[in-house]
């Protein structure tokens, strides 16, 4: 994508992995915001949600549950791994 004015073109690039990783991070954070306001214990109700795969373990608080879903589990169980493991080094 490129943006012009009139002295210099600017080329502005965009890297679809960190897009992607950084909407995992939201997508995180925004449910465990949603739970913590609810009284829930958010590791607790993330991990129930990612092992079974059943969205009653989040909350439908500020639509944490829909922004969830949105994520495929397999991406978020991916993204929790790559950033265990990097925080590890």
């Amino acid at each position: 994508m490129s943006f012009h004015d009139n002295t210099n073109p600017v080329t502005v690039s965009f890297n679809a992995e960190e897009i992607r990783r950084e909407n995992i991070h939201e997508v995180l954070r925004h449910v465990e915001r949603a739970l913590k306001e609810r009284g829930y214990n958010p590791i607790n109700q993330l991990s129930g949600y990612l092992i079974s795969n059943d969205p009653a373990y989040i909350s439908s608080h500020n639509n944490a549950r829909s922004i969830i879903q949105s994520v495929e589990r397999h991406e978020i169980i991916e993204e929790l791994v790559r950033f265990y493991l990097e925080e590890k080094k």
